[in-house]
């Protein structure tokens, strides 16, 4: 399919093999009549499967006018700052700007959490010039080339996070959790430093309020893909996060250590995907996307920085 073949304003779903995996991490390609948005552009070691998957559309990183940020974590944002060479305007939350801008803060803290990995999982994380840099408020709308797009402040997975309205579908970064493989079954995020499960609940409702007044019918998380059953995938958010958090209630008074969390963690929420009938062949891309050791450090931060401190302040953004 060339670019003059692709209908203005609809989106394709670019799989950038993260790790080999298909169906890890999407980017979602929207065509108008002077280039293309991108809505997330994946980590820099996905770049080229991103080059490549542009040139089955007709066009090249240079031909994208604006890439819109969910956050600023990096395995949506990392390659950022290479299309912002190429010329593509950068929307972000206004929290994650300043980390795009200067990324030393962001890539310590990861490098504390993927140590020697980082290179081979993430690629290079390009600062964006200020210059290219467009910041955005919540209930804002955004229009590039007559297509609009509505940001809406969406934090419990990082404070940083926007979800974006636009037609009838709600890309919902991360705050909507992790569905691959088209199975009916969502696993939630949960990364140090910024989970927080009240504030993501908060999130979700403030989703589940635009869905039952009609702004979207149909919802596309970055991992993976768009789906039709929204009213079905926001309820199993829900559910996933009564799950979590009974759990939580229940491992964590113990106290248990970080790799002892860690080893619980995986099995439970292994046991729980089996339990709804994942697939096992689709653990792989599950993992890529989202795993599980990260989740059991951010639960560790989340219980002892603030659901079990409560006069502690919620922590910077790193």
């Amino acid at each position: 399919m060339s670019f003059a073949q692709i209908i203005e304003g609809t989106i394709q779903t670019l799989d950038l093999n993260f790790r080999g995996f298909t169906g890890a991490i999407a980017s979602y390609l929207i065509p108008h009549s002077q280039g293309a948005i991108l809505v997330e552009c994946g980590p820099g070691s996905t770049s080229k499967a991103l080059d490549s998957g542009l040139r089955a559309y007709g066009l090249q990183a240079s031909d994208i006018s604006d890439v819109l940020l969910t956050h600023i974590h990096l395995d949506h944002a990392g390659a950022a700052g290479w299309l912002a060479r190429q010329g593509a305007r950068i929307h972000v939350h206004p929290v994650g700007a300043p980390h795009l801008f200067n990324p030393e803060k962001l890539l310590a803290s990861a490098a504390r959490i993927y140590g020697d990995s980082m290179q081979t999982l993430w690629g290079d994380f390009l600062p964006v010039p200020e210059e290219y840099l467009s910041v955005h408020e919540d209930g804002e709308i955004i229009e590039i080339e007559g297509l609009r797009f509505r940001a809406i402040d969406t934090p419990g997975h990082a404070y940083h996070h926007f979800a974006y309205i636009y037609q009838d579908v709600c890309f919902s970064g991360d705050i909507g959790g992790v569905r691959v493989g088209g199975a009916r079954h969502v696993r939630l995020p949960m990364p140090p430093p910024e989970f927080n499960l009240e504030l993501w609940r908060e999130s979700l409702h403030k989703l589940k309020a635009e869905y039952a007044h009609g702004a979207f019918h149909r919802i596309a998380p970055t991992h993976f893909g768009i789906f039709d059953d929204s009213d079905w995938h926001l309820r199993a958010v829900e559910q996933a996060f009564d799950k979590i958090e009974s759990w939580i209630l229940k491992v964590m008074p113990a106290n248990p250590s970080t790799d002892e969390l860690k080893d619980l963690f995986i099995q439970w929420t292994g046991e729980r995907s089996l339990h709804y009938g994942l697939e096992p062949d689709l653990m792989g891309p599950f993992e890529a996307a989202n795993p599980s050791w990260m989740s059991a450090y951010g639960i560790h931060r989340y219980w002892h920085k603030v659901r079990n401190a409560p006069q502690a302040a919620e922590g910077n953004l790193l």
